[in-house]
C-alpha cells in the first residue's frame, strides 16, 4: 500500500531501475533523483503513478516506456538529463494527462523557439519548466513550500503586530509630548502671572515710599514754619523792650 517512494541518491546498477516491482502498483509519487540512471526501461507497471522525479540523471531517450508503464502520469521532471532534441520528447504525446514537464539544464532548452516547439508537440501540457505558454508561473503545491508560505505569513503577522506596537508607542509619545507642552504652557502663564503680581507689589511699595517721603517733607515744612514763628515772636518782644 506504499503511495510515495523516494530513492534519491541511491546509485543504480548499470544505469537501470533495480528493486521496483509490481508490488508497488499503488505508488502515486516516485522520486529517483541523482541515481545515475541511463534508462527507465526496467520500470514496472505503475498505473496510479501521478508524479515522477528523474532529475540529475543521464537519460537521453527511451521515453516511450513511460507512456507504456505510467499511463496516468501528470508531472514529469527530467531536469539535468541528456535530452538534446525536441523529437526525443515525442513519445510523451501518449500521456494524455501530462500537464507539467520540467527540462531545466537539458541541452534541448538551448534550441531556438524551444518553448513554442514543446507546447506545439505536447498540446496537453499546461506548464513547461514551471511556466505556462503565457509565461504565467505555475502554483506551487510543494508541502515544504506551503510550510514556508505559512512561516512567511506568520512572520508577516509578527511584523504587522510590531508595526501596530510601534504606532501605539508613537501615539503614547505624542500624548506625552502634548502633556509636556500643556505643562510648559501653564508654567509660562504662571510665570506671567507671577511677573504681574511682582509688578503690582513693586508699584504698591513705590506708592508707600512716596507717601512716606511726602509725610517727611510735610513734617519738615511744619517744623520750619514753627521755627520761623518763634523767631518772629522773639523779634517783636525785643522791639517792645526797646
Amino acid at each position: 500500500q506504499v503511495k510515495e517512494l523516494v530513492l534519491d541518491n541511491c546509485r543504480s546498477e548499470d544505469g537501470k531501475v533495480v528493486g521496483l516491482s509490481s508490488d508497488f502498483e499503488n505508488l502515486e509519487f516516485l522520486s529517483m533523483i541523482n541515481i545515475n540512471l541511463l534508462s527507465v526501461s526496467n520500470l514496472p507497471k505503475l498505473n496510479k503513478l501521478r508524479k515522477l522525479e528523474l532529475s540529475d540523471n543521464r537519460i537521453s531517450g527511451g521515453l516511450e516506456v513511460l507512456a507504456e508503464k505510467t499511463p496516468n502520469l501528470t508531472h514529469l521532471n527530467l531536469s539535468g538529463n541528456k535530452i538534446k532534441d525536441i523529437n526525443t520528447l515525442e513519445p510523451l504525446k501518449k500521456l494524455p494527462n501530462l500537464h507539467s514537464l520540467d527540462l531545466f539544464n537539458c541541452e534541448v532548452t538551448m534550441l531556438i523557439n524551444y518553448r513554442e516547439s514543446v507546447f506545439a508537440l505536447l498540446p496537453q501540457l499546461t506548464y513547461l519548466d514551471g511556466f505556462d505558454a503565457d509565461e504565467q508561473e505555475a502554483p506551487d503545491s510543494d508541502p515544504e513550500a506551503d510550510g514556508d508560505a505559512l512561516e512567511d505569513d506568520y512572520e508577516n503577522g509578527e511584523e504587522e503586530d510590531d508595526e501596530e506596537e510601534d504606532d501605539l508607542d508613537e501615539e503614547v509619545i505624542d500624548d506625552e509630548e502634548d502633556e509636556d507642552d500643556d505643562l510648559e504652557g501653564e508654567e509660562e502663564e504662571d510665570g506671567v502671572d507671577d511677573e504681574e503680581e511682582d509688578e503690582e507689589e513693586d508699584g504698591e511699595e513705590d506708592e508707600e515710599d512716596e507717601a512716606e517721603e511726602e509725610h517727611r517733607c510735610g513734617e519738615k515744612r511744619k517744623r520750619s514754619l514753627e521755627d520761623e514763628g518763634e523767631e518772629d515772636a522773639e523779634d517783636e518782644e525785643d522791639d517792645e523792650d526797646d
